[in-house]
Parts: C-alpha cells; structure tokens; sequence
C-alpha cells in the first residue's frame, strides 16, 4: 500500500508539471467528444469514496487491462520516451521492443487521469457512484473492460500537453 502512494505521489507530482506548464503554452485547439474511462480506485485512507477516472490511449490499452494504475502508467511513459534504458521501463517485464509508438494525432496523448474526492454536479454521477458503491472490494484495482464509463468529455491540447475535463457519464457498466 505505501508504494501505492508514492507511486501516486509521483504520477500526480508529473502530471501537476504539465498542468503548470501547459497554462503558459498555447492551446492548439479544444473539443468535445465521446471515450471510454476507466473506474479505479486509488484506495485513499483519508478519502475512502474517491475514484479515479483513467483516459488511456489507444495504442496501450491493450497492453494496460488487467494491470494496476501505475504499470499503464509506466507502459505509456515507456512507449513515449526515448530513453527506455531508465529503470521504469527495464521493470516492466515486458519485451520493450513491442511497445507501441503513438501516432501524432493520438487522443489523448499519454495516459490521464482525473480524481473524484467528493460528489460531482456532473450529469449521470450518481449512476457512476452507485454503480462503485456497489461493487466488492477489489474490483477496481486494475484496469478492465467492465470496469469503465462512456463519458462526454472536453479535451484541451497544448503544445505541450493535453488536458481533459469530464462533462457528463454517459453510461456505466456494463456497456
């Protein structure tokens, strides 16, 4: 469970950078659109209803279900980077040659992630809350294909970045 957190400590600790980064880059362009979100749970003691939505593109998902947060985390950078001889990508476990490259106009363009601490104004929220309410334990520890929302959402890309925020669920497992 501590590795967990660090290792959430530092996804979020990179993802804030491009954040902080992206305010100061120029939008290239924004819209609307209709994807699939994986459900996690980041099993936060202090915040025991939050949930993890996870946007993963294309190229990887394949290589992500079934795998915890932080391993389609480490695919995705693995894919991207140029530098797979970092001991992130050496402790996959995974033959690295096979890791996919993602195609320039790739949506989104690494793995992103919003966290939900607390209920949500956004339409059909309730449905997603009760639907992981009412799972057993253990179920949205990796990522799965029944474990996922159709959701309407915005996507901002930078020139460094790209962004998204969740508008509307659209429907919940099982879809």
């Amino acid at each position: 469970m501590q590795r967990w957190h660090r290792l959430l400590g530092f996804a979020a600790l990179f993802a804030v950078v491009p954040i902080a980064n992206a305010q100061s880059s120029e939008v290239q362009s924004t819209a609307e659109l209709e994807d699939f979100l994986y459900i996690l749970d980041p099993h936060f003691k202090q915040q025991p209803n939050a949930i993890d939505l996870m946007w993963i593109p294309k190229p990887v998902e394949s290589l992500c279900l079934g795998k915890p947060f932080e391993k389609c985390a480490s695919i995705d950078y693995c894919s991207r980077t140029t530098n797979q001889h970092i001991s992130i990508c050496q402790n996959l476990g995974m033959d690295l040659s096979k890791l996919p490259k993602y195609p320039s106009d790739v949506r989104p363009k690494r793995v992103l992630s919003i966290m939900f601490y607390q209920e949500s104004l956004i339409k059909g929220w309730a449905a997603l809350r009760t639907y992981f309410e009412g799972q057993p334990p253990g179920t949205f520890d990796r990522v799965s294909k029944s474990q996922r929302i159709r959701a309407r959402i915005k996507l901002t890309r930078s020139t460094d970045d790209d962004q998204f925020e969740l508008l509307e669920v659209l429907a919940v497992s099982p879809i």
